[in-house]
């Protein structure tokens, strides 16, 4: 018996009905292909060429789901809508799709353990666990308790040694991730990543109206000959000019300028950057507790800036110099997210100075053990003093010249 044409639509209306119920998508079936624009929403080139790959990419997911997709961004730049637009074009061919945030799933699963709870927590596991396609959005946002952390890696784990079919979508960078996920959302064999990154033009790189000062410090009216200095330390500034001019005409590696207040090491660095300006080049000068602070006004609703935007700003510009750093609050916080930014940059060796007051003793090990390595950093100690007292010896001397 063959069923008619009547039939087998009405049949297939039930399946995609079913289909529907099972992905868990609810009014996020809107999201499709169709009414996402291929470049994204982003107004800079950059982004949209991202964008573009990132949608042709997800297409063909659709069409042939092998392996893991993963897709990472800043809030609003349009992932979810990529991931969501994959699970309804499979339910549209006839396939099943489940889709769930991490901190919905990890919700779902402590309701299990409740007496009341219309699903059994193996049952439910299980289900997640072996999707025949699995979208897991939101990576990130949840809590990390060891029981949450023990629970993703279960179900990831499962999935990677299977091979099944998996959409993951995070919302931080995956190099801040837990580094068992991470390993398994960068293998090669198994994973296509895409980041896509929103561009705003609030974050381009340049001169803010706090650095005035800075504005108008440059390697032409920098004064390393210091007449009232011993030899010694004339030279020592004089090295230290040189050292850092010629960082800027190619910027390679790490400096480390190291010395006591006023010592011109931030004019150094400064005139660094200004002189790439000059070039035409982007850098990025950033005083390393107002960073900190920043990073903190970003969690205000009211922030036009958000965290992610900021943090990659600092952490992935082409030259990036972070001044005053050790004088930030110790908090482990702050610790933390300055690491997280010295060993990216570290690890990717991009060109970034550093000016500090601080001894190798007084910075935190695996920062300090970075700063030195010879092989990427050059860690240079000014010893000349303050060049503050130097201007008020010269008043004092010309007013007994005006006296006497």
């Amino acid at each position: 018996m063959v069923a008619c044409r009547c039939v087998r639509k009405e049949r297939d209306g039930e399946r995609q009905a079913r289909l529907q119920r099972y992905s868990n998508l609810g009014s996020l079936v809107r999201l499709t292909f169709d009414n996402l624009l291929p470049e994204g929403r982003s107004g800079h080139p950059q982004s949209q060429e991202q964008f573009r790959r990132a949608y042709e990419a997800a297409k063909a997911f659709a069409a042939e789901p092998k392996g893991w997709f993963v897709l990472s961004g800043p809030s609003g730049c349009g992932k979810t809508h990529l991931a969501v637009a994959i699970a309804n074009e499979r339910i549209k061919r006839g396939q099943p799709a489940f889709y769930i945030t991490a901190a919905d799933l990890l919700d779902h699963l402590r309701a299990t353990f409740s007496p009341d709870s219309e699903i059994p927590y193996d049952e439910l596991f299980d289900q997640v666990r072996n999707a025949p396609l699995l979208i897991l959005d939101d990576l990130g946002s949840q809590t990390g308790t060891p029981w949450a952390k023990e629970k993703l890696d279960q179900l990831l784990t499962h999935r990677f040694n299977t091979e099944l079919p998996t959409v993951v979508v995070t919302i931080i960078p995956i190099e801040q991730l837990d580094e068992r996920l991470h390993t398994r959302l960068t293998d090669p064999r198994l994973c296509q990543v895409y980041a896509i990154e929103e561009r705003e033009p609030a974050l381009e790189y340049g001169w803010g109206p706090e650095f005035e000062a800075q504005k108008r410090m440059t390697f032409s009216n920098f004064d390393y000959k210091r007449a009232n200095l011993p030899l010694e330390q004339r030279e020592n500034l004089e090295k230290a000019f040189r050292t850092a001019y010629s960082f800027a005409q190619s910027p390679e590696g790490w400096l480390v300028l190291q010395g006591t207040n006023g010592c011109g090491k931030t004019h150094l660095a400064a005139a660094i950057i200004n002189y790439r300006y000059q070039m035409g080049q982007p850098a990025l000068f950033v005083v390393v507790p107002d960073f900190l602070d920043h990073l903190r006004c970003t969690f205000s609703p009211e922030s036009k800036v958000s965290y992610d935007q900021l943090f990659e700003k600092v952490k992935t510009a082409p030259l990036l110099v972070l001044d005053d750093f050790g004088e930030q609050a110790t908090t482990p916080w702050a610790q933390e997210k300055l690491y997280q930014v010295i060993n990216y940059r570290y690890n990717a060796q991009l060109p970034t100075v550093i000016t500090t007051v601080c001894s190798l003793d007084e910075i935190e090990s695996r920062i300090g053990s970075r700063l030195i390595d010879h092989h990427l950093s050059v860690f240079f100690n000014i010893t000349a003093p303050d060049y503050r007292g130097d201007s008020a010896a010269r008043r004092k001397s010309s007013r007994r010249g005006r006296w006497s």
